[in-house]
């Protein structure tokens, strides 16, 4: 697979479902799914071959403290539909308890997913799946799984339609009063101002009731353009979320700029309208983000991360960091070798850029080339949640799948650990292939193409290149340079089964 083509793509109340009460032995700690009070991880292989079905994909389910694996696909117990090819299960997701009961459930994002109709199947319209965790794990007992999507007998309500690629991008939380949230982005779905345009759903409470988001909607930045694709991208901590449009076209004084890419910030609280509250919008050059200048294929907002923060004075993580990721964007003739933007969304809904970060950053490892698309993943935590937030506590994550280290290894791909306050610079590392990865060196890796995060850990994918290097590794967030992984999983190895297409191409 080439770079270019792994980066080609970018109503009415829901049914009613029964609240669960808090499940014994669930600690009701993040990202737990079998309830022991200990951590899990998610590793996707979204092309995955399930039941002879190539491309059907499967989420590989790793229990922390050593308890084990689970390969969790479409032909899971309790989980509804059935593996197909093509369907590229996990290609998104996102953790949250769904429910209140105390286990961490994982919403999973299928975006290629066709549906059934009555004059046929319609392709690629996307689903995504809701699997409850439990004392006894994910899937296999316990509440069975529920499908969002669209479609007048859909929880989403609405229409669907082919290549509306709902679940493209999900991100989930639990806001400041205490009600689950679930964000769906379908970038592929049409309006009256045309093809691509874009919308999201955010599903809320444990009714799973729905609110449909366009930027037709009431307060939300911008217009409906062809091919904005608002929706590809989310982001979420439990006070703010982020959806981004990285097909936004942006008007300057002479032109309007194809494809330079927008973002807007809501509180996933309900309006007066009826929806989450829109705060505000942003393109390069426009409303906050700097004076940077919109051009086309910028494609800003391609990726996103944030992490909570507590700034000095406050007593609680009440604003919200904020990347952006412009992997197009051109310095002066250097075509496509990125950018990254950041942000506080401060607890009033006001915003403060922060930092321009590109490779040629003073002080940043390497320098900026053609084609490195520096900010085309993500990741940021907070690695001290209850404390006041500084450099060393805000943490950034940058890919630059594009990297070459010599020009015999073209886009072998890298990471960038960064501060995510202060100079970038001043606390900057770097991770490759033999650089920190345990990997044999290779050409179109694409490291970094998949990143997650917990407070603990930098998790990083190398899901391409040669089948021994392909893995996931787990880093501390104040890795030196080269600094070696804390711990890895590979395919046959703990548990996980033998083979992989694009093994932690997507983790959480």
């Amino acid at each position: 697979m080439t770079l270019v083509a792994a980066l080609t793509l970018l109503g009415p109340p829901a049914l009613s479902v029964p609240q669960a009460a808090a499940a014994a032995g669930c600690a009701g700690a993040q990202h737990d799914f079998n309830g022991d009070g200990i951590r899990d991880s998610l590793i996707a292989d979204p092309e995955a071959t399930v039941s002879g079905k190539e491309r059907a994909g499967q989420i590989h389910v790793v229990y922390g403290g050593g308890k084990g694996t689970f390969a969790l696909s479409q032909d899971s117990p309790n989980v509804s539909d059935s593996a197909e090819t093509d369907d590229r299960f996990g290609f998104s997701s996102a953790v949250y308890d769904a429910n209140l009961d105390g286990c961490s459930d994982i919403a999973v994002g299928i975006p290629f997913e066709d549906i059934n109709a009555a004059d046929g199947p319609v392709e690629d319209a996307g689903l995504v799946h809701l699997i409850y965790g439990s004392p006894t794990g994910i899937a296999p007992t316990g509440v069975a799984t529920i499908g969002f999507r669209q479609g007048a007998d859909g929880r989403l309500g609405g229409t669907y339609e082919a290549e509306d690629w709902a679940g493209h991008a999900v991100a989930a939380g639990t806001s400041a009063t205490g009600i689950p949230f679930l964000v769906i982005g379908v970038p592929g779905a049409d309006s009256d101002e045309g093809v691509d345009t874009g919308m999201f759903h955010h599903v809320y409470g444990t009714g799973y009731n729905v609110a449909h988001v366009s930027q037709d909607s009431a307060g939300v930045w911008e217009d409906p353009e062809p091919h904005d694709r608002f929706g590809a991208s989310i982001a979420a901590t439990d006070r703010h979320f982020v959806v981004g449009a990285p097909g936004e076209s942006i008007a300057t004084t002479s032109q309007n700029v194809g494809f330079a890419g927008a973002v807007v910030v809501f509180r996933p609280s309900i309006n007066t309208d009826g929806i989450p509250d829109p705060l505000f919008g942003m393109g390069q050059g426009r409303s906050g983000s700097a004076d940077t200048t919109a051009q086309a294929g910028d494609q800003y907002g391609t990726s996103l991360a944030m992490a909570p923060y507590r700034p000095a004075g406050s007593t609680t993580n009440n604003d919200s960091l904020l990347a952006v990721g412009v992997p197009g964007e051109d310095l002066a003739a250097t075509v496509d070798a990125g950018a990254v933007h950041t942000y506080d969304i401060r607890a009033d809904g006001t915003l403060q850029h922060l930092k321009w970060i590109d490779q040629n950053h003073p002080d940043v490892e390497g320098a900026a080339e053609a084609g490195d698309f520096f900010g085309q993943r993500l990741a940021a935590a907070n690695t001290s949640p209850s404390a006041t937030g500084t450099a060393a506590t805000m943490r950034l994550a940058v890919a630059a799948p594009g990297e070459e280290s010599t020009e015999e290894y073209p886009e072998e791909g890298g990471v960038h650990v960064l501060p995510l306050l202060g100079e970038p610079g001043a606390g900057d590392s770097w991770i490759a292939p033999g650089d920190g990865i345990p990997a044999v060196r290779a050409p179109r890796m694409l490291t970094g193409m998949g990143l997650g995060s917990s407070p603990t850990s930098l998790y990083v994918g190398v899901p391409y290149g040669p089948d021994g290097s392909r893995a996931v590794h787990a880093f501390p967030w104040n890795t030196p340079n080269g600094g070696a992984p804390t711990q890895s999983w590979r395919p046959g190895e703990g548990g996980i089964p033998a083979g992989s297409v694009a093994f932690g191409a997507y983790l959480s």
